[in-house]
């Protein structure tokens, strides 16, 4: 057999079961009808608590993956995987609360700058408008709330990563004065600012708030997974800078 359809080559048995573990996880929505209304009720009665399983859940597969990325392991010692979901749950909170911010307050913006029928045009079929509309709210979300949040995560990591990974890092307070001062705003601004919010977050965020309300939380949340690489880049970055 030739060596590239050796995939052994290229997948070690514990990526095989991360598929597989994604798989278990989405298939159900997809194939069942009643999961996934189950889904869509749950988030309508509970759209924080919601906020907190979805982001805690995907958005640590994304830093899993980016770890996977960086050390060619999955859950290496001091990763710290329960921390990791609470504080992801809470950020996810956070989150789902400045979309319903900015989704709301950036088209009666729009509206107040003489763009008539913006904000109606966010709860429409899609059109220019609501093309718009959709990326109004997410430049003015990355642009103000992103480096904030992007910021603050960035400080949770490191705070984590000071205990090991253990349950410590949360009975501890943060020190949030010492790590900010430690940062690498080279890569933070540079990359993680300057690079990933026009070029990845502006356009990904646009399509979340085309899509129904029930769903976009969900799709946000998504992206986590492609945070865990850019996450991954950032780190070996820092590495090679510092």
């Amino acid at each position: 057999m030739y060596p590239f359809f050796n995939l052994n080559k290229y997948m070690k048995k514990s990526d095989l079961i991360f598929v597989l573990c994604i798989l278990s996880l989405v298939l159900p929505f997809v194939c069942s009808s009643a999961a996934w209304n189950a889904f869509e009720s749950l988030t309508h009665a509970h759209p924080y608590m919601m906020a907190f399983v979805k982001f805690a859940i995907l958005s640590t597969i994304g830093e899993i993956l980016g770890v996977r990325l960086k050390t060619n392991q999955y859950l290496p010692q001091g990763f710290g995987l329960i921390p990791r979901m609470i504080v992801w749950g809470f950020l996810g909170i956070a989150i789902a609360s400045a979309m319903s911010i900015f989704a709301i307050g950036t088209p009666a913006l729009l509206e107040k700058y003489g763009v008539e029928g913006a904000f109606f045009a966010m709860g429409g079929n899609f059109s220019a408008l609501k093309l718009l509309g959709a990326f109004s709210i997410s430049c003015a979300m990355n642009l103000i709330f992103g480096p904030i949040f992007m910021t603050l995560h960035k400080i949770t990591d490191t705070h984590i990563d000071q205990y090991n990974g253990t349950l410590e890092a949360l009975k501890h307070p943060i020190a949030f004065g010492k790590i900010l001062k430690n940062l690498n705003w080279d890569v933070q601004y540079n990359f993680v600012f300057k690079k990933t919010i026009p070029f990845f977050w502006i356009p990904a965020h646009t399509l979340t708030f085309l899509m129904p309300p029930t769903v976009q939380v969900l799709l946000a949340a998504s992206y986590g997974i492609v945070l865990g690489v850019l996450l991954s880049l950032a780190a070996n970055m820092s590495k090679t800078t510092s």
